[in-house]
């Protein structure tokens, strides 16, 4: 093959990208967890991109494993993303993207806000997905990228948790329970500033977060994921000494 795409992990967010990329006309070769990533390189040395596309929980265990050959190739669209996960691994200069649709099996795409996206691959992600009709904002800078994928994680782990508590969907938690979503996003803002080393602005950040809830008011809160979420997030906090009582109580009153 004179061009083709490398896709680590088949689930349902690969799936989406994969379609894209052959309705391009591009190939697509998939590596899943468990396949000898070092084997799949040596086939397959020179594909124009490699998206990682695993879960949260399987990023770093892919990281370390990941060829030495396809590092200035990677595009990444993890949840809980900062630049410092990519860096820990010999990574400089990644396509990454704060991926704002979702992918339930057998059911539609649903597009909350268009996916953000810097990096050398970006061009390539955005024809992939508008092939799909899915809204694409390619940005201009690595600051821009790291606030983006701020907002990403502030949207997330806060409905998580917030979710933990009160169950429900995301419509209801600024008008039934604002003042602990609040809480909880400023809590976690707390930890991601320590994790970027940088104060960002909490009322813009915010008014982001109300229109990413608004956008899609019967997104249910509490997903698998989110205990463990919680756990990594109050490791992170009790690491660098950070005061999350909202968050604590939370724990403690599922524990």
């Amino acid at each position: 093959m004179k061009e083709y795409i490398v896709i680590i992990g088949m689930g349902q967010l690969a799936s989406v990208f994969a379609q894209g990329f052959l309705q391009c006309g591009i190939p697509v070769v998939p590596v899943s967890r468990g396949m000898d990533f070092q084997k799949a390189a040596r086939d397959y040395p020179e594909p124009e991109l490699v998206l990682l596309a695993v879960a949260e929980k399987d990023f770093h265990p892919a990281m370390e494993k990941l060829p030495a050959i396809w590092k200035n190739k990677l595009t990444l669209l993890q949840n809980e993303l900062l630049p410092r996960d990519w860096q820990q691994y010999g990574v400089v200069d990644p396509t990454a993207m704060a991926v704002w649709f979702e992918k339930k099996k057998g059911r539609a795409v649903k597009v909350l806000l268009p996916t953000q996206i810097f990096g050398p691959k970006a061009g390539l992600t955005n024809n992939a997905l508008q092939t799909l009709d899915i809204p694409v904002a390619v940005l201009d800078s690595p600051e821009s990228l790291e606030y983006e994928l701020v907002l990403k994680n502030l949207f997330v782990f806060t409905i998580n948790i917030v979710g933990l508590e009160k169950g429900g969907t995301t419509g209801v938690l600024w008008t039934e329970h604002r003042d602990l979503t609040r809480r909880v996003f400023l809590e976690v803002l707390k930890i991601q500033e320590m994790l970027i080393d940088k104060h960002l602005p909490q009322e813009r950040l915010l008014a982001r977060f109300t229109t990413a809830l608004n956008s899609d008011p019967e997104h249910t809160c509490r997903g698998r994921a989110a205990p463990d979420r919680l756990a990594r997030l109050l490791a992170l906090a009790d690491k660098a000494k950070i005061p999350v009582p909202t968050l604590r109580s939370i724990h403690i009153g599922k524990a």
